[in-house]
C-alpha cells in the first residue's frame, strides 16, 4: 500500500480555487470590528465592506458586526477561538491589536502573527489635538495639569503620544480614562470636558480646527518610501520624532520609541482567522488588490484622510512580525513610563 506524504494530505484538504470562489455565492460574510461604531477601525471596515462584496467572486453579502470590549481583546478572542476558518468571517483591526502590550496579557488569547493578513490602510498617522485655550497651560507647572482623554482604562497606541510628551517634552498633563470610544472622546474635547486627545480621524474635527478652537499640536507621521513624513495638510505641524530628537539618552527608551512607531505604521488592517485554507486566503488577497486599484475606493478613502494609503498583505505582515520581535525590555519601558505618570500600567 502506498502511503501519501503529509504534504500531499495537507494539500488535498485545501479546496481548489474554483470551489473557494463558488463558496461565496449566496453567502453572508461577517466582518468583526472590535470597537463601537464611529471610530477609525469601524469607518475603515465599513468603507471596505461594499467593495469586498463587489470584488469577491460570487458577490457575497458583507455584514459589519461591532463587538466592543476590552478595547478589542473580546473581538479578537472570539475571532480566533470561535470563528471558523472558512472564509465567512473576517476582522478589521488596527495598530493597538497587534501591540504586545495589548495581547501579551492573561485575558488575551490570540497571537496576531498567526492571522492571515489581506491588506491594510494607512491614514497619515495620529495627531495630538488640543483645545487652543489650553495650549498656554501645557508647560505651565503653576497651572492645573492639562487633561488628556483616552478610551478605556489604558491608552491605545495612538494615544501614547501623550506618554512621550509628558515623559520627555515637559507636558504638564494628567490622564483621564474610561471613554467608551472615539466619538465620545471627540465630543468631550469639543465640549471642554477634556483638553486634549489623540486621533487619526480628523474628519470629526474639521470645523473646530478650521475655526481655530482646536489646534493640532504634534503628529506621529506616516511611513513613505522608508521615511517618516508629516501629513501634507499639516506639513507645518512637527513630527513627534523630531521633537524628541536629542532628548532620550537611554538606548532602551530609543528602542521603545522605535517599537511604538512601528505599531503606529500598521494603522488599519483586514485579516482572516489562523488556519484559513491557502486558496481562500488568495481569493481574498486578489479581491483586496482589486479594491485598492478601484478609483472609487481611493476617492472615498480620501474623505477619511487626505493621505489614505493602502498597504499590501506583505507590508502588513512584515510590520506585525517586526513588532512581535521587539525586545521585552523595550516593551516594558513604556509600561514603566505610564506607571510614573499615574496609570496602572499596561
Amino acid at each position: 500500500m502506498i502511503i501519501p506524504s503529509l504534504h500531499f494530505l495537507a494539500f488535498a484538504l485545501i479546496p481548489p480555487p474554483a470551489a473557494a470562489q463558488e463558496a461565496f455565492k449566496g453567502k453572508t460574510i461577517s466582518m468583526i470590528v472590535g470597537s463601537p461604531a464611529g471610530g477609525g477601525t469601524d469607518a475603515t471596515g465599513r468603507l471596505i465592506a461594499p467593495f469586498l462584496t463587489r470584488h469577491l467572486p460570487g458577490n457575497p453579502t458583507i455584514v459589519v458586526r461591532n463587538v466592543p470590549g476590552a478595547d478589542g481583546v473580546v473581538a479578537f478572542n472570539y475571532f480566533v477561538q470561535q470563528a471558523k476558518p472558512d472564509g465567512l468571517t473576517v476582522i478589521a483591526g488596527g495598530g493597538p491589536d497587534i501591540d504586545p502590550l495589548r495581547y501579551r496579557v492573561p485575558q488575551a488569547h490570540y497571537d496576531p502573527v498567526k492571522l492571515e493578513y489581506l491588506g491594510g490602510v494607512g491614514r497619515g498617522g495620529t495627531m495630538m489635538v488640543i483645545r487652543s485655550a489650553a495650549v498656554k497651560w501645557l508647560r505651565d507647572r503653576a497651572a492645573p495639569p492639562v487633561t488628556m482623554g483616552i478610551v478605556a482604562a489604558i491608552p491605545r497606541s495612538g494615544e501614547l503620544i501623550a506618554a512621550w510628551g509628558i515623559g520627555f517634552l515637559g507636558w504638564h498633563a494628567k490622564w483621564i480614562t474610561g471613554y467608551p470610544g472615539t466619538n465620545a472622546l471627540m465630543l468631550a474635547l469639543q465640549q471642554g470636558e477634556i483638553d486634549m486627545t489623540a486621533t487619526a480621524n480628523l474628519f470629526a474635527l474639521k470645523e473646530p480646527i478650521a475655526n481655530g478652537s482646536i489646534k493640532v499640536l504634534v503628529q506621529s507621521g506616516t511611513l513613505q518610501n522608508g521615511r517618516i513624513v508629516p501629513r501634507p495638510e499639516f506639513a507645518d505641524v512637527p513630527l513627534l520624532s523630531g521633537e524628541l530628537a536629542g532628548r532620550m539618552s537611554d538606548p532602551i527608551a530609543v528602542k521603545s520609541f522605535d517599537y511604538w512607531r512601528a505599531v503606529m505604521t500598521v494603522d488599519k488592517f483586514l485579516a482572516l482567522p489562523p488556519g484559513t485554507p491557502a486558496t481562500i486566503v488568495e481569493v481574498y488577497r486578489k479581491a483586496y488588490r482589486e479594491i485598492v486599484a478601484d478609483p472609487q475606493f481611493t476617492a472615498l478613502g480620501r474623505k477619511i484622510s487626505e493621505v489614505f494609503t493602502p498597504m499590501s498583505d506583505r507590508e502588513v505582515t512584515s510590520q506585525v512580525e517586526a513588532v512581535a520581535a521587539t525586545p521585552p525590555d523595550a516593551i516594558g519601558y513604556l509600561d514603566t513610563l505610564l506607571r510614573r505618570q499615574g496609570l496602572s500600567g499596561l
